[in-house]
């Protein structure tokens, strides 16, 4: 069991994707809410951007949520990407079938999200790379806000007992 990200990075749209690329990952995994999106919006026009240009440089893209099928499979078919719903992170059914899904395997994919006991600590427990991310706004949902309490105690020992790896160092 590993709780601690492979990376940090201060949002999901600033990571380096040529590099990764170049680097030999296919597939990118992605959370939803808080990591692309505000919680429960829309995908934006910088979201649907966005993967437009992961496709453009040969990414298999995917996205991983615990919500429900309506809201996982509008914000997939937006961005023009996979989807997996309820999928019960951390539990890692929702990574496996999601690689299935692209064709990729654990170890040309990585993984991006907000939040470290469902996001990161499910990629870890698939044996895929995580990178985890700032959360894009406070606003969210109450049980969600209540799992931040131990997960910033647990990203602040993180950050004391880590130098600072930056992802090209690390994947």
């Amino acid at each position: 069991m590993r709780i601690f990200p492979y990376a940090l990075n201060k949002d999901t749209y600033s990571i380096d994707y040529d590099y990764l690329r170049e680097k030999g990952y296919n597939g990118v995994i992605f959370d939803i809410d808080n990591t692309l999106v505000e919680h429960n919006e829309p995908a934006t026009e910088k979201a649907v951007v966005f993967f437009k240009r992961l496709h453009a440089l040969g990414f298999k893209t995917a996205v991983v949520s615990n919500n429900k099928e309506p809201r996982v499979k509008a914000f997939a078919e937006a961005v023009k990407c996979y989807y997996v719903f309820k999928a019960d992170k951390p539990s890692s059914r929702g990574y496996y079938e999601a690689m299935e899904k692209m064709g990729t395997g654990k170890d040309d994919t990585f993984s991006v999200g907000d939040q470290l006991i469902t996001d990161i600590w499910g990629a870890n427990n698939t044996g895929i790379k995580s990178i985890m991310v700032r959360r894009i706004a406070r606003h969210e949902e109450i049980q969600i806000h209540f799992k931040r309490i131990p997960e910033s105690i647990i990203v602040f020992i993180y950050k004391l007992t880590h130098r600072r790896i930056s992802v090209k160092e690390l994947l």
